[in-house]
């Protein structure tokens, strides 16, 4: 029978390491005080880290290390560091999210285990093995999948699979959202997420708030969880309170054991819910009852006298590692005493000699029952075997003391650092060079949008049901078809496989990626592969991954300035997203069927905001894309766009009419007319 899934919980800060540990965490994930997540939350300097580490070593659980955001160039030097002191300290594990970051890893510490963040947002089982292939150790499934699709996976994985079953759900697909970054210069994909989707978007007839999603809770459904296979399954909220990560690990481990009572889930949704939870993507259930927003009831829902009752939970140490004690106590020898615990053995000795009994000699029972005292360590007495010979004494302090020094010793063998070999390799890149002025890709998301005139355009990146006739047009015309693979690709893995096989057929021979998945199953079939923008490469090693892989040219990230887009290293084409509504999000819940049918919406509705701005949303593949409310435009700054080798007109719900005037626009480097709404996103201001 397999064994029962890890219990993965979130520590924001040391007493929250505590809760989750006495709680009955399996292991416990932590960031430092960079690369992290969760940036705002209290995490852990490198003296912190090691006590960490200590703590949860001599106890059983295991230390996942979050180093899961994207790094700059610059920071490189520091994020090796900081995986050399993870190899140091004997960290289980590191979560990686930057694609150049787990290059890192891999080459500088091939013994330290990776775990691929859901900020990769891998979803499918071809992305998965891609991820092995990769060196990742486990990969950390979106939250979006249904049980069904979780099952597929883990069948097909050769890697360990975890999914979430508590926590905070993002509207978007973890590592596609740009709306933070766009708003404020706070990226989520840095661990800044300034959470503007919590605010209210309103989509015509729904909810007022239709970004914001309930909090996820698979207690109820976690014997279907089990039922995938999964080999963890995660807690989120390193920001959350210690008594929710109690509440949290006791509510999932009661689950695992068939002991879930309704006490614990009133308490689970006490100490922190948005208008209670949802277990929508898991059961396949998605829609409008999935939405909601932190409410005044769920605010005070959280009572000193819950919290108290949460906190007891955690306030004295637990017993969770079982001990086996060989106690021999021998005439004319001195004491001596054997512990084994987690595969190790310490053996200890007291010089006092038992004495001869004058009255009541003493007995293997009461031996056993002074053994078995271990009350305020995180030991219990599994087994005592007692060596003893008749007729004998010794004081209840002496086998007290002696406990004591053994399990003393156990604890510093269990928990003894065993570093991992870290050898610092990195890769220098030459500096790109262009061979001169950008040239002109387009985006569209309909075939009827491409101009006629398609002077100065090299590729377009089209539909995958685009007809063989706009294919063999734009073949005739001289222009390269490349057929743009959905960035939502769960649950449709085997539909566009068998669609990009059909555009083979066509004669098209290169595929526009946005995700690993897509890379997978593109690179399966055979395909010169193009990355979109949200592959999210923002340093020179994510370009040398990229390159490895044979990649024919690489769209960089939309969140790195222009002074840092020049500065990517490596030999492989790149280009900028230069005109078009950036999709600020990637959901598979549509905001817009909170209030309209898809044959009511048909990609033509928007959702409004506080302030009146209005942010189209489209549907392709299941998925929804959610657009800024204003385009990039940079036709007037082309000559500050150095080191480029293309540019990208990311064409969404512009008519045929208007993607001809900005082609041309951008041909002569024309300024928008006065009044018109565009941004230059981040190219100059940057992100955090």
């Amino acid at each position: 029978m397999k064994a029962k899934p890890e219990i993965l919980a979130p520590a924001g800060s040391f007493e929250a390491l505590t809760a989750a540990v006495r709680s009955g965490a399996d292991a416990v994930y932590l960031g430092g005080k960079k690369f992290s997540a969760r940036m705002k939350a209290g995490n852990f300097n490198d003296e912190e880290l090691k006590a960490a580490i200590h703590y949860c070593h001599a106890r059983g659980v295991k230390v996942h290390v979050t180093i899961n955001t994207l790094i700059y160039d610059s920071e490189i030097p520091e994020a090796l560091e900081f995986i050399a002191l993870l190899c140091r300290l004997g960290a289980d594990a590191v979560i990686v999210q930057d694609l150049g970051l787990s290059r890192l890893c891999r080459d500088s510490a091939p013994m330290l285990e990776k775990h691929a963040s859901t900020q990769m947002s891998v979803g499918t089982s071809a992305g998965v093995a891609l991820l092995h292939e990769l060196g990742f150790h486990r990969a950390v499934l979106p939250r979006e999948l249904s049980a069904e699709e979780i099952t597929a996976i883990k069948k097909d994985a050769p890697c360990e699979i975890e999914i979430f079953v508590h926590g905070a759900l993002c509207m978007c697909v973890s590592g596609q959202c740009y709306m933070s970054s766009m708003f404020g210069a706070r990226s989520g994909n840095r661990g800044l997420c300034a959470q503007p989707c919590r605010l209210p978007f309103a989509a015509p007839g729904g909810t007022g708030h239709d970004l914001s999603l309930k909090d996820l809770s698979l207690t109820g459904k976690i014997q279907e969880a089990m039922a995938t296979e999964v080999d963890s399954l995660k807690i989120e909220g390193r920001m959350k309170r210690p008594e929710y990560v109690s509440a949290a690990v006791c509510a999932v481990k009661d689950a695992l054991n068939g002991t879930l009572s309704e006490q614990s889930t009133d308490h689970l949704r006490a100490v922190f819910s948005r208008s209670g939870f949802t277990d929508g993507y898991f059961t396949a259930s998605r829609g409008r009852t999935m939405f909601g927003i932190r409410q005044k009831e769920d605010v005070v829902g959280a009572t000193d006298q819950i919290l108290g009752a949460l906190a007891k939970a955690y306030e004295k140490e637990v017993p969770l590692i079982p001990v086996s004690f060989y106690l021999t106590v021998k005439e004319g020898e001195p004491l001596s005493l054997s512990a084994d615990a987690m595969g190790k053995r310490v053996f200890v000795r007291d010089e006092t000699l038992p004495e001869k009994a004058l009255h009541k000699p003493l007995t293997e029972e009461a031996l056993t029952d002074r053994l078995a005292k271990c009350g305020g360590t995180q030991f219990y007495a599994e087994t005592c075997e007692i060596d003893l010979d008749d007729g004998l004494i010794v004081s209840a302090s002496c086998i007290n003391a002696l406990r004591r020094k053994a399990l003393e010793e156990l604890e510093k063998a269990i928990s003894d650092v065993k570093p991992i070999t870290f050898t610092p390799k990195t890769v220098t890149l030459l500096p790109h060079r262009t061979s001169g002025t950008p040239f002109i890709n387009l985006r569209v998301t309909k075939s009827d949008q491409i101009p006629e005139n398609l002077t100065g355009v090299e590729n377009i990146y089209i539909p995958l049901k685009t007809e063989e006739k706009t294919v063999e047009s734009l073949k005739n015309s001289g222009i390269n078809p490349v057929v743009e693979v959905p960035r939502g690709l769960f649950g449709n893995e085997k539909a566009v496989e068998k669609l990009l096989i059909r555009a083979k057929e066509q004669g098209i021979s290169d595929a526009y990626c946005s995700t690993l998945d897509g890379l997978a199953i593109a690179k399966k079939l055979g395909f010169n592969i193009h990355t979109g923008f949200s592959m999210n490469v923002l340093n020179s090693l994510s370009e040398a991954v990229l390159e490895e892989f044979g990649v024919k040219a690489i769209t960089l990230s939309p969140e790195l300035t222009l002074s840092r887009a020049a500065a990517i290293g490596g030999s492989t084409p790149r280009g900028l997203i230069a005109y078009g509504r950036l999709p600020l999000m990637l959901t598979r819940n549509c905001p817009i069927s909170n209030g309209r049918s898809c044959a009511e919406c048909q990609s033509r509705s928007y959702l409004t905001d506080r302030m009146g701005k209005k942010f189209p949303v489209m549907c392709s593949f299941g998925f929804s894309e959610v657009l800024n409310s204003q385009p990039i435009y940079m036709a007037d700054r082309l000559k500050e766009i150095k080191n480029i080798d293309f540019i990208t007109l990311y064409f969404t719900a512009e008519t045929k009419a208007q993607c001809s005037a900005v082609l041309e626009a951008y041909r002569r480097g024309a300024a928008l007319k006065s009044g018109a709404e565009y941004t230059r996103g981040l190219y100059y201001r940057g992100a955090e």
